[in-house]
């Protein structure tokens, strides 16, 4: 048996992995019409938010919890709230006899490192609200009587079809504010991929880095998908201060997945953005 919380973009492919395979999965939603779609997936859906902590009852004795809340922006939450206070509702109302539990996190823990490669030995200084509740959410799960069942996952940026970063700007054909610097990136049947490995092969507790292991320069990101849409070579300009989505993405690291190939045989399909972003934005074709 399976619980997932948060069974959205990645999520969502993680279970049906597991349905597929035969598993009951749980997929807990705060949405009662989102649990009508869930279960047309044949996943057992629970109406329930991680922040009411009254929601979380009779949750079932799953052998593996995967813990993938996304952040809604719209709901007037903090990250904090969500990510660490959201978790230690889940980690009070899980059974004692749960297995693992997976939690995903982000490679945002990590900050700004001026280009410097960057592993599970890191030290991690975040630099941005997401990072710092993530890190203080890894945290609060190792430091819980459940953290020797727990295994943590550090996404890189997760982009697939329907989720390409800053596709819309690139089309428009204005100029595209961006830093310098290297983006990690992991294709979401990676990261599903990468949830499967770490569930089935990895020893408890533990921390591991997933992306696909070559970072990109920002620039050569955007030009190789202007080239991928047909779209004319963008023109660049400088980042400014006001510019929210280009900042979010602007600290300046190169993550290393050599822990995750080696102890899990961890081998992304789509091993570098070339062949990733042309996969992705296929099916919009």
């Amino acid at each position: 048996m399976k619980l997932i919380f948060g069974c959205g973009y990645l999520g969502r492919r993680v279970a049906r992995q597991w349905v597929g395979a035969g598993e009951e999965v749980h997929a807990v939603t705060r949405r009662e019409d989102r649990a009508t779609i869930l279960a047309e997936e044949a996943f057992r859906p629970i109406v329930a938010d991680v922040t009411r902590p009254e929601t979380l009852v009779d949750l079932p004795p799953a052998e593996t919890v995967l813990l993938a809340v996304g952040y809604d922006p719209r709901s007037g939450q903090s990250r904090r709230r969500v990510y660490v206070e959201g978790l230690r509702n889940v980690l009070e109302a899980l059974p004692e006899d749960v297995g693992r539990i997976v939690m995903v996190s982000s490679t945002g823990v990590y900050g700004d490192h001026q280009g410097a490669w960057v592993d599970e030995q890191t030290p991690c200084r975040p630099t941005r609200e997401a990072g710092e509740a993530f890190l203080a959410a890894e945290a609060l799960l190792r430091e819980h009587r459940l953290g020797n069942r727990a295994l943590i996952l550090r996404m890189a940026g997760i982009y697939g079809p329907g989720r390409v970063m800053r596709k819309p700007e690139l089309l428009s054909g204005e100029p595209v504010a961006v830093a310098p610097g290297y983006l990690n990136l992991i294709h979401v049947e990676d990261a599903a991929r990468a949830v499967l490995a770490a569930e089935a092969k990895a020893a408890p507790p533990r921390t591991y880095v997933v992306s696909d292991g070559r970072p990109v320069e920002r620039r050569d990101y955007f030009c190789l998908l202007a080239a991928l849409l047909g779209a004319p070579e963008p023109r660049f300009a400088e980042l400014s201060a006001s510019d929210v989505a280009g900042r979010r993405g602007s600290d300046n690291k190169r993550v290393c997945n050599a822990r995750i190939v080696a102890e899990l045989g961890f081998r992304p399909e789509y091993p570098s953005c070339p062949e990733g972003l042309a996969a992705a934005i296929e099916p919009e074709r």
